[in-house]
């Protein structure tokens, strides 16, 4: 089990900028694949970003280009940095963190291979 504290979420207006953070608890460097994740009311968790163990990064077609994952061992710290918002990217964003190295590449970003979750931290987007 990892501990995960996300924070950085707010409130801006289309075409602005946020950078969620994600402390854990170890390092994660090693063996750990890291996400984010998001959800609005009424709606199942959709994967938005990836990173695994050796760098490689996994983003959902809607976000290609306008969000990017990093993360920084030396802080245990995740980010994603989040350009060129919309009103649709309001949701409750979530990190997470699991080994998924080898589900990653083959299934893509889902909530169900991550076991370990912070608690959210809303993001809200004005037209």
């Amino acid at each position: 089990q990892v501990d995960l504290v996300d924070s950085g979420g707010g409130s801006v207006q289309a075409g602005g900028s946020l950078r969620l953070s994600c402390v854990v608890s170890r390092s994660i460097y090693s063996s750990y694949s890291m996400g984010w994740f998001r959800q609005t009311p009424g709606k199942e968790r959709e994967g938005v970003a990836a990173i695994d163990s050796a760098g490689r990064r996994y983003y959902a077609d809607l976000v290609k280009g306008r969000f990017t994952i990093s993360k920084d061992a030396a802080k245990n710290t995740l980010y994603l940095q989040m350009n060129s918002l919309k009103p649709e990217d309001t949701a409750m964003y979530y990190c997470a963190a699991d080994q998924a190295d080898n589900v990653l590449m083959v299934a893509g970003i889902r909530p169900r291979d991550f076991g370990s979750w912070g608690q959210g931290t809303q993001v809200t987007v004005s037209s």
